[in-house]
């Protein structure tokens, strides 16, 4: 499956590590990571995923495929800023969050709208977001719920 890891782009250390570790599990089960290709949460998972062999989709906001993070394979440039949010949350089967701030909101709000099973890493209190522990227990929760 498709699963978009969304999160800061200005991300914590531990954020960092908690997004990388998601990626590599991703990889790691045969999934493939969509995100928003930038920096950050989106990096760090990226990162975490090209370590496991694994296959990465960035949706950037504006229009220049350079913008992407050295870990993306697939870069798409959409020219549309923020609205691109929509997109990463529909081009996945599932979401995992790891923190972040008004952007990951929206893509929360859209993973709501399009009905997907959301696993947050961090704080989120929002009622359709389970809150898991750890990276393994993020991958599980929407491999569970997408099957």
């Amino acid at each position: 499956m498709r699963v978009s890891v969304v999160g800061g782009g200005d991300a914590t250390e531990r954020d960092r590590e908690r997004a990388e570790r998601v990626g590599e599990h991703l990889a790691e089960r045969g999934h493939t990571l969509v995100c928003g290709g930038r920096g950050g949460v989106m990096e760090a998972a990226c990162r975490g995923a090209k370590r496991a062999d694994g296959h990465t989709i960035g949706i950037l906001p504006g229009e220049d495929a350079a913008d992407a993070n050295e870990y993306v394979d697939v870069t798409i440039c959409t020219g549309i800023g923020h609205a691109r949010n929509a997109l990463v949350v529909l081009n996945g089967d599932a979401v995992v969050a790891v923190d972040g701030g008004g952007g990951t909101l929206s893509e929360l709000g859209f993973a709501a709208v399009y009905e997907r099973p959301v696993a947050g890493l961090g704080t989120f209190a929002v009622p359709h977001v389970e809150s898991v522990e750890s990276p393994d227990a993020a991958v599980e929760y929407v491999e569970a719920e997408t099957s």
